[in-house]
């Protein structure tokens, strides 16, 4: 499919697409006249990069991950090593504490608000 179809099949821009393969997390085949061709299942591998991004990790992250994911399921492969474990440990962890402070911001609103009403 070419970089128009791929773009309203995923939601994602055509600039974004071009993103995505300049930082190696995509692959495009060329046509003798130059334009991008990709594979069917690069929809799943495109859906899958807005979930890493979407997770706050970076392009960087996201190359070392991709090739230790199944792109039909998102399941481990063989290819991951330790150290990739770690760091996506420590990222969840980070996660976690953005979750944690935003939960603390919403409940000191919700305090804000209870009060303005009474």
């Amino acid at each position: 499919m070419r970089i128009g179809e791929l773009a309203r099949r995923t939601g994602v821009s055509e600039r974004s697409l071009r993103y995505y393969e300049q930082q190696g997390l995509l692959v495009a085949d060329r046509t003798p006249g130059g334009q991008r061709e990709y594979p069917d299942r690069a929809v799943d591998r495109v859906i899958r990069i807005q979930e890493l991004f979407a997770a706050g990790l970076h392009s960087k992250k996201i190359a070392q991950l991709l090739p230790c994911m199944r792109d039909a399921d998102g399941g481990p492969s063989e290819v991951a090593t330790g150290r990739l474990v770690t760091d996506l440990v420590a990222e969840r962890q980070r996660i976690d504490q953005m979750i944690n402070s935003l939960v603390n911001s919403r409940d000191v609103l919700d305090e804000v608000i209870d009060a303005a009403q009474r």
